[in-house]
C-alpha cells in the first residue's frame, strides 16, 4: 500500500476542508495532512504519493503559504512518487484564472514526479485556467464559493480515477 500524505495551503478554510474530506475518502490518517505554512518539503519525502492543494488569490495567485513553499519542492526526493493536484477558486468572479494556482503547482511538479489525477472539463464554468493542459483540469478543481453543490460529486469522481491510476 502507497503511503499517502496531504499538503495544502489555505486562507479563509475551503481548501484546508477539502483536503480533510479528500483524507476521509483516501483513508488518509489526519497526521499526514499537513499545512504547508508549517511543514518543511522534505517531509514530502516520506510519502509515495502526494496530494498538493491551493487557493487561488486575486487574479491567479498562489495562496500565500505556497510562495516559499513551491520554490522548496525540488529539494524533496521525488523519486518514484506519484502527485495529484486540488485546488479551489472562485468560477464567477474570477472566470479568467479560475483556480490558476493548480496550474502553477503542476508546473512547479511536473517534471519531478508523475502527476496524476486529471479531470475533464465538462460541468465547469469558466473561461480560463493555468490548470487547464490538452483541455483537461491537472487536477481536481473546485468552487466552494458558487458550485458548493458539485463539490462531493467531483471529490468522489476525482477519488475513483486516481484509485485506477495508483
Amino acid at each position: 500500500m502507497n503511503k499517502t500524505g496531504i499538503f495544502y495551503g489555505s486562507s479563509n478554510g475551503n481548501t484546508q476542508e477539502a483536503a480533510k474530506r479528500i483524507a476521509a475518502k483516501l483513508g488518509v490518517d489526519q497526521k499526514d495532512i499537513h499545512d504547508v505554512a508549517s511543514v518543511k518539503a522534505e517531509k514530502l519525502n516520506e510519502y509515495d504519493v502526494v496530494l498538493l492543494g491551493s487557493s487561488t488569490w486575486g487574479i491567479g495567485d498562489l495562496q500565500d503559504d505556497w510562495e516559499g513553499f513551491i520554490k522548496a519542492l525540488p529539494s524533496a526526493d521525488w523519486t518514484g512518487k506519484k502527485v495529484a493536484l486540488f485546488g479551489c477558486g472562485d468560477s464567477a468572479s474570477y472566470s479568467d484564472s479560475f483556480c490558476d494556482a493548480v496550474g502553477k503547482i503542476y508546473r512547479a511538479v511536473k517534471d519531478l514526479a508523475t502527476v496524476i489525477g486529471s479531470v475533464p472539463t465538462e460541468g465547469y464554468t469558466f473561461d480560463a485556467s493555468e490548470a487547464l493542459i490538452d483541455n483537461r483540469f491537472v487536477g481536481l478543481l473546485l468552487d466552494e464559493e458558487n458550485e458548493n453543490h458539485l463539490s462531493e460529486q467531483r471529490i468522489d469522481l476525482w477519488i475513483s480515477g486516481l484509485k485506477e491510476e495508483l
